[in-house]
């Protein structure tokens, strides 16, 4: 965490990092100097250390505005199994993509990158006789945010 918010700080975006109250315990996992160190880069909001954190975050990031992004590594799977319709499913995955940020470590584990959220929503778009269709080079299982970032484009002559 202390890498992702050193990094997100570093261009200026304003952070609202959501955590438990167990990461004010100084301790193996959550030192108290890094904590401060962090709690001067961002603002913090510890839940109860039982608590659903993920409904704070859905809704800190849905009361703050359309352009806010959250970077989470969890893939709300729970929150779209509750949605009570397929559209309404695929309004909540078309918003999570616009939304949010993805962050894994580097190849060599010296740092971390983050896969933006997408300007733009992934499916066949065309304009008069072009056609833009997403794809991907090989067929593997998918996460919802993991959508082809390849166009293969088509004009009809």
């Amino acid at each position: 965490m202390f890498d992702a918010v050193n990094c997100l700080a570093k261009e200026n975006a304003r952070l609202l990092v959501l955590g438990r109250k167990h990461m004010l315990m100084n301790s193996s996992n959550w030192k108290r100097e890094i904590m401060k160190e962090m709690q001067n880069k961002a603002d913090f909001f510890f839940a109860e250390n039982i608590s659903e954190d993920d409904a704070f975050l859905l809704y800190a990031t849905l009361r703050s505005g359309k352009h806010c992004k959250f970077v989470t590594r969890d893939f709300l799977r729970d929150h779209k199994a509750c949605l009570s319709d397929s559209v309404t499913r695929h309004l909540f995955r078309k918003w999570q993509r616009g939304h949010q940020i993805v962050f894994f470590p580097s190849a060599e584990g010296r740092s971390i990158n983050f896969l933006p959220a997408f300007r733009y929503d992934c499916v066949v778009q065309t304009t008069g006789d072009t056609w833009h269709i997403p794809y991907k080079d090989v067929f593997e299982e998918k996460y919802s945010y993991q959508i082809p970032r390849k166009w293969l484009c088509i004009q009809q002559k």
